[in-house]
């Protein structure tokens, strides 16, 4: 019955921007199902309640569907869609995004031996599992509280550590867990993420990266691949052209400039790389809808 009352309230609840009056909150409802198209996945839990989506991070590809729930503790690059979403059968989806300081105060909330001990090296940035009993019991209470202006000021942030901690000590919890600690190893990978994210049109070495993030050579090159499924450069590169594409949509005249500005300095480099990524070269994508920066485990 859970699962038949979570569907009802996305499909009331859904709105174009996925926002609800719920801080953090999100609602998804696609009814077509589109090629696959490149955004960031934002850190986020996704519960898929209708449909499925196919999400590619790397070379990892993850498939989630109605009653499983997947975890994006770092905000990758990744390329996904629905899979047979239509308007009598649309796609329904639930997401919380993930904050590093509320998991860390559930976390410190919780007593010492009720932590599960952490693994060693860093937890994949995308994991997928099934949604328990309790943890749908606590997402359809949570989408109730929308229809409960009254109450939720109160009551959302106490549902919202529920989740969390449901989410932090469930199968998993390691990658949960890691975000909301500040010396994980998934830490010191998010602290790169975010280096290359602010600086990906310039040039870098690993070892630089590596002494920025606090880890050696070689525990940064296992931590990095571990949660983000590719290399700093291969990262680096997906970065690049993301934004590329993000670019011709106001530049659509000047594709060497746009090469030029994320760090190409070859055109015929950049036309190569982003047709391999995209499927199709820079001067018929200039033409088209570019990706999408909305939450990619989600929308």
């Amino acid at each position: 019955m859970s699962m038949d009352e979570l569907r009802g309230l996305l499909n009331r609840h859904a709105r174009p921007d996925m926002t609800t009056p719920i801080d953090g909150v999100l609602v998804s409802r696609v009814e077509r199902s589109e090629p696959p198209e490149t955004s960031m996945s934002g850190t986020v839990l996704a519960v898929i309640a209708q449909g499925e989506k196919r999400l590619a991070l790397g070379e990892r590809v993850h498939d989630y569907r109605a009653g499983q729930y997947l975890v994006a503790s770092v905000d990758l690059p990744v390329t996904g869609h629905f899979v047979g979403a239509t308007r009598e059968r649309p796609a329904l989806g639930f997401g919380l995004v993930l904050r590093p300081e509320a998991v860390a105060e559930v976390l410190l909330s919780a007593g010492a031996g009720d932590v599960p001990r952490e693994p060693g090296g860093a937890a994949p940035g995308l994991a997928v599992s099934d949604v328990s009993a309790e943890l749908l019991d606590a997402v359809v209470r949570l989408l109730r509280l929308i229809e409960r202006p009254r109450d939720r000021a109160v009551l959302a942030p106490l549902v919202i550590k529920e989740i969390l901690w449901l989410v932090a000590s469930g199968p998993q919890g390691a990658a949960v867990r890691q975000l909301g600690l500040a010396d994980s190893g998934l830490s010191h990978v998010a602290r790169a993420v975010r280096w290359i994210r602010e600086h990906y049109a310039q040039p870098f070495r690993v070892e630089e990266v590596a002494r920025l993030s606090g880890m050696s050579v070689s525990a940064f090159h296992r931590n990095f691949q571990a949660v983000t499924a590719m290399s700093p450069i291969q990262f680096q590169k997906q970065i690049r052209l993301q934004e590329a594409r993000l670019l011709l949509a106001t530049s659509p005249g000047d594709i060497a400039g746009v090469g030029h500005r994320v760090g190409y300095d070859s055109p015929s480099q950049f036309s190569r790389e982003y047709r391999r990524q995209f499927g199709a070269p820079p001067s018929q994508d200039a033409t088209l809808r570019p990706f999408s920066k909305s939450v990619g485990a989600l929308s």
